[in-house]
């Protein structure tokens, strides 16, 4: 059960994303960078736990995730440090992720040849 709504909270966070690129004028930059904020304000609002407590990873892992793992490290290092964690724990508590997209990054170029497309 749990895979399914992991399956559905992500499809629909996915859906909402290509019905935005679909019917306006935003760019995909724009809506990628307005899931992370939504991601952020919607935790800061206390709405995204509930949403990540029933969806899991489909939750977790799109661009609302990022933006909700943000707040919470922000959040936590505020209780921890005072107010240097509202520079400090949005880094440390994605630096993980971010680490790992760069290193994933770097083999895949590595690995393959960019260039043109030649039909």
């Amino acid at each position: 059960m749990e895979f399914l709504r992991a399956f559905l909270c992500g499809g629909l966070l996915c859906a909402i994303g290509q019905v935005l690129i679909d019917k306006t004028q935003l760019t995909p930059a724009r809506i990628l960078t307005g899931y992370v904020v939504a991601g952020v304000a919607l935790t800061a609002l206390g709405v995204y736990g509930p949403v990540v407590e029933w969806g899991g990873a489909g939750a977790t892992v799109p661009l609302l995730g990022f933006g909700y793992a943000l707040a919470n490290g922000v959040k936590k290092a505020v209780t921890e440090q005072g107010w240097l964690g509202v520079m400090t724990g949005g880094l440390s508590a994605t630096a993980g992720g971010v680490a790992a997209a760069v290193v994933f990054a770097l083999l895949m170029a590595l690995l393959f040849r960019a260039g043109d497309k030649r039909h």
